[in-house]
């Protein structure tokens, strides 16, 4: 770990004497100037938002050598990507149930188990990726508890023919293609992507795959008509299709047989948008939106099990509207509402014939007024009526001070929430194969435990189950401060402190033991914790063609009853040698489970002067995080229960062989770093050779 120590310190030094570029030619001015929609749900440039933003370009990910969403979010200051569930986004401390995942401002439905895969999302046509941080509920509702990550795709209109075929490690395949034109009022844009893998396996002896082999395939087709320069129309169309093998080792007579399975997943995405400008100060967006998920998971388990079936029908509708206004030059506001009918079908909710919906109608109202020439104030408010649960209110505050040309101060607070989900309410789930446990959903955890007690099945009622009620959402309110330094054309940093206190926090609890030994849980508000810290972040152009960047977080969690129960001498540990016990103190209480404390990356991009070839080294370091309870007192706190820290290695390099053709070449996880256990999604060496053609330049922007 004594690389890693050193790449830490560089980063740390490197960071506090950033600084950022003249505005004019270079990487990290055209950056600030960058219009982002995210933030505000309106455009700002931005270095003028007064929230934590960071912008991933379509060249940065291009060069990075990204195939996937979670390779380029990995490499992201503060973000790190969890494998559990799929790969879910970490952001401030917080879980992947917590950040919210747009595609071109709609949301990514079909989460398992709270977490949405990134692994679904091709970054083959993505223009750039806005990330906010903190909480966003405000603006967009239930799962903007930590943020929004908005992945804007291309759009229509720009004259486009572009095609890209990868091969790498373990059979990996990845071939997308893309076209786009213009016809009078009309543009039209097309994009497909194919990806696969043979799988591999990080355990030699195992007749099971770490990784299964997958094929993925993704759809994307944009319209758009312009019924005059003030009205335009915009329709966009999505399908993904995701068919992975499944494979369980069960015992057969003393022997190890191998079952296979399979799991589709298939998600469909339509949004149409109108859009019409009145005037100079008023504009109004009719958006619809309609997305479908569907999952299937079956397996042939043999021997004295049965086999696996699993089943999962969600859908997401929604119909907005937004209207901003230009009052005067001080002063803008954009308001809008909608309402959303949402709706699940599910064999681990009673029965697929059973449907399961919700209602939720909401409005916002968001206002920016510069009240002096240096100060900006930003406020807003969302108001969200459920029929499932209590309405919530999520305001937000926030305001930019420039200080000086070179000195910028933000600050920001606001309060997040996310709704209890469907698993969580109503999830009616046995698993006979490992120990006969139950899950039930707060909803019909009453009711089942009634019909099992009728039954003769139930031994013996917790206390646990006395607390069930109707769940609350889970709310957050977070502060956010900042300091922005920018004061030539070479160099920038940026340092924010947070904080984020978390109350009603769903977690699981066992509520009933069954006379077979099977334990039975449910969901309930039981717990506080929060989350706190500071990130740095950096740039410096070296050279016209050099250009380096830096990025470091300092993470403190904890759950706030722990740290009362500390403090009053009623938490033991239990010695790793003598096994014997003892008073544990608030310094060897590590927090949330899965946070590492330092998370660091080191970045360095060269390009030539005209842009024929270029190469990329960056560096990514995690410290330890914690894993598992070993001594049975519920915390994390002996070293045998953390994960190891590492630090990876990625490069990549390409050049333009012509005018058309272009190749690219790299390597992800240079030091061939692994962890089976914690890091099963990290095989090691991972390398690849690509080639891409541009059959047509545009000159143009691309619209939306």
């Amino acid at each position: 770990m004594r690389s890693a120590n050193i790449v830490f310190f560089l980063i740390l030094a490197f960071t506090v004497q950033a600084q950022v570029p003249d505005r004019r030619d270079t990487m990290i001015g055209r950056d600030m100037q960058e219009v982002v929609v995210t933030a505000t749900r309106s455009e700002r440039l931005m270095g003028n938002t007064s929230v934590p933003v960071t912008l991933i370009s379509q060249k940065m990910i291009t060069e990075s050598g990204s195939l996937r969403l979670h390779d380029i979010l990995g490499e992201q200051t503060g973000l790190f990507i969890t494998q559990g569930f799929g790969r879910g986004v970490q952001m401030q401390g917080l879980s992947p149930d917590y950040t919210l995942i747009l595609i071109d401002g709609e949301p990514v439905i079909g989460r398992m188990g709270g977490v949405l895969d990134l692994s679904r999302l091709t970054v083959g046509n993505i223009r750039k990726i806005e990330i906010v941080k903190g909480p966003s509920s405000s603006l967009y509702g239930s799962e903007a508890l930590a943020g929004v990550i908005n992945i804007i795709t291309d759009g229509a209109g720009v004259r486009k023919l572009h095609a890209d075929i990868r091969y790498g490690r373990f059979n990996t395949f990845d071939a997308s293609a893309e076209a786009a034109t213009r016809v009078g009022k009309m543009s039209l844009s097309g994009f497909v992507n194919s990806n696969s893998t043979e799988g591999y396996s990080l355990l030699p002896n195992s007749i099971q795959k770490t990784v299964e082999p997958f094929w993925r395939l993704t759809n994307q087709f944009k319209l758009g008509y312009d019924f005059s320069p003030a009205t335009q129309f915009r329709l966009g169309i999505r399908y993904n299709h995701e068919d992975i093998t499944n494979s369980i080792v069960v015992q057969n007579l003393g022997s190890q047989l191998l079952s296979k399975g399979s799991e589709i997943n298939r998600d469909l995405n339509i949004t149409p948008t109108l859009t019409h400008r009145f005037n100079k100060k008023v504009k109004t967006s009719l958006r619809g939106y309609l997305s479908r998920f569907a999952s299937e998971q079956n397996l042939d388990v043999r021997g004295e099990l049965n086999n696996y079936n699993d089943r999962f029908r969600q859908s997401f509708s929604r119909i907005e509207n937004q209207t901003d206004v230009d009052f005067t030059d001080r002063l803008s506001m954009n308001a809008g509402g909608g309402m959303i009918f949402e709706s699940v079908r599910s064999n681990r909710y009673d029965s697929l014939e059973t449907l399961r919906s919700n209602q939720i109608g909401y409005f916002f109202i968001q206002q920016e007024w510069r009240a002096l020439e240096r100060l900006t104030i930003t406020a807003g408010l969302r108001y969200d009526h459920n029929s499932a649960y209590a309405s919530v209110w999520s305001p937000k505050l926030a305001l930019q001070y420039r200080m000086n040309p070179t000195w910028r101060l933000n600050a920001s607070a606001g309060r997040g929430f996310k709704a209890p989900d469907f698993r969580q309410l109503f999830l009616n789930f046995t698993n006979i194969a490992a120990g006969s446990y139950s899950v039930f959903g707060s909803l019909v955890a009453a009711d089942e435990i009634m019909r099992l007690q009728s039954d003769g099945q139930i031994d013996q009622i917790l206390p646990a189950y006395g607390k069930l009620s109707e769940l609350k959402p889970e709310t957050s309110t977070g502060i956010n401060l900042g300091l922005q330094f920018d004061p030539s054309a070479r160099w920038n940093a940026r340092i924010n402190l947070y904080r984020n206190d978390i109350e009603n926090l769903i977690l699981t609890d066992i509520i009933a033991y069954k006379k077979n030994g099977g334990q039975i849980f449910s969901y309930l508000n039981i717990s506080s914790a929060f989350t706190q810290g500071l990130e740095l972040e950096g740039n410096w152009q070296v050279h016209k063609q050099i250009r380096v960047s830096g990025g470091y977080q300092l993470l403190v969690t904890a759950e706030k009853n722990v740290l009362t129960e500390i403090s009053e001498g009623k938490v033991y540990k239990r010695d790793i040698s003598s096994g014997l016990s003892s008073r544990l103190t608030r310094s060897e209480y590590a927090g949330l489970p899965g946070r590492s404390k330092h998370m660091a990356n080191l970045k360095v991009f060269l390009e030539s002067s005209d842009s024929r070839w270029f190469a990329n080294a960056r560096l990514i370091y995690r410290s330890r995080w914690g894993v598992s309870d070993i001594d049975g007192n519920g915390i994390i706190n002996r070293e045998d229960e953390f994960a190891k820290g590492y630090l990876q290695a990625n490069l990549a390099l390409g050049r333009q062989l012509s005018p058309v053709l272009g190749i690219k070449g790299g390597v992800d996880n240079l030091f061939n770093y692994k962890d089976p256990e914690n890091l099963p999604g990290m095989p090691g060496a991972n390398w690849y050779l690509s080639l891409s053609a541009n059959f047509l330049k545009s000159k143009q922007p691309s619209k939306q």
